[in-house]
């Protein structure tokens, strides 16, 4: 009886392990529009703006940019890669781009290197598909 106690208890805690895990990586796939807030402040308002009509400084304004196709936001002469990507930026079209930004879409003028933490990423995207509406 004794080790089947043991067994259970020991079943309970690797499942209660997996769960936050689980829940570890559901948080970051989906990020904190608040902490990519952060991530956008540091790493990208100095080319993009996102407000409505805002200014398209050294990158384009992003306003509107979830399902728009790459390359024809206005006020902003893209790439030609750009605009030959195909790209419509939704969810995982805008985290590959922005992790790997010259991986993406070579030929890109971006010059930003990328997110490369995962959870940074998910966060920025998250606060892009809110603060970009």
């Amino acid at each position: 009886m004794k080790s089947l106690i043991t067994a259970a208890a020991v079943i309970v805690v690797g499942m209660a392990a997996t769960a936050g895990t689980a829940a570890a990586q559901t948080s970051a796939q989906s990020g904190e529009a608040s902490r990519g807030q952060r991530v956008f402040n540091t790493q990208c308002r100095a080319c993009h703006t996102l407000e409505k009509d805002g200014a398209s400084t050294a990158g384009p304004n992003l306003h509107g940019v979830f399902g728009r196709k790459a390359g024809t936001g206005g006020g902003y002469d893209s790439s030609d890669a750009m605009k030959k990507s195909g790209i419509v930026w939704d969810d995982t079209t805008m985290a590959e781009y922005n992790r790997d930004p010259k991986g993406k879409v070579p030929g890109t003028k971006m010059l930003f290197n990328g997110v490369k933490n995962a959870g940074q990423l998910a966060d920025l995207v998250a606060y892009l598909k809110e603060a970009t509406k």
